[in-house]
This record gives structure tokens, sequence and C-alpha cells, in this order.
């Protein structure tokens, strides 16, 4: 299974949690992530979002997923995938993807952001969920 198609996946998944709650780990470490109120689209349709994260107790890679989405029933965009550092600190993230003009402009949006590891279970690479956000954001053209 290639990365993308992994991190598609795991995109696709979240939309399932809608909101997950925060965990928290032994030792009393909230996992966490974030979306940051504004995102970037260029004219090309290039999409940045970003935000923050923390997780702890990782034994597969962990990848902070996102994707974004504008108007009701309309289809939601994949926009990249970041490695994550599961060692109970905070860190930022940043995602970069395309979508076309006509599917994404500026203005409002909605993104859902994920923290998923894929644990190897059996060989083979199983989601685990850390933490999800969704959020209402406003793309800004650049």
């Amino acid at each position: 299974m290639s990365l993308r198609l992994a991190l598609s996946a795991a995109a696709g998944a979240a939309l399932v949690l809608l909101a997950a709650p925060a965990v928290t780990a032994a030792g009393g470490t909230a996992e966490s992530v974030t979306v940051d109120p504004a995102g970037r689209i260029a004219a090309d349709g290039t999409i940045t979002l970003s935000g923050t994260y923390r997780c702890v107790g990782s034994s597969g890679p962990v990848f902070v997923s996102s994707s974004v989405g504008q108007g009701a029933g309309k289809s939601r965009h994949g926009i990249g995938g970041t490695r994550a550092v599961c060692d109970g600190a905070e860190h930022t993230w940043q995602n970069t993807g395309k979508a076309t003009s006509a599917d994404i402009a500026p203005g409002a949006a909605n993104v859902e952001a994920t923290l998923l590891e894929l644990r190897p279970e059996s060989g083979l690479p199983l989601p685990r969920f850390h933490a999800a956000q969704e959020r209402d954001i406003t793309l800004t053209a650049v």
C-alpha cells in the first residue's frame, strides 16, 4: 500500500470520527491535534493548512492528515500528510496539497485534521487514532 493511499484511507476514516476527544496516555499527557483558524490558497489551487499536535506511545509511523471542504454536501479533498513525532511535546504541522480552482476557493471552509498511527499488527499496518479535530476556517488567497 502506498503512503498516499494509506493517508487517503486515514483521511476517509477520519470523516467517521467527526470529532474525537483528546486521549490521555499513561502519565497524564493528553494527545491532541489542532487546526489553525486560517489557511492559504494559491491561484493554482495549492492549499496550505497548519496547526499543532501532541502524541505519545506509538509503535508504528504516525501522521497528521488533513482534508478540506466547502459548502454543504460538497466533497472533501485530502491535503497532504505530515510525519508526526510522538514524544509528548507539542509540535507544529503543515500540510500542502492541490485542489482544482472549481472545487475550493478563498473564503469559508471546513478542515478535518487527524493524528493517525499505522500500528503493525500481524504483519498489517492497522490504523490507531490518537486525536482528531474538525474546524471551520478561512482560506486566504496568496
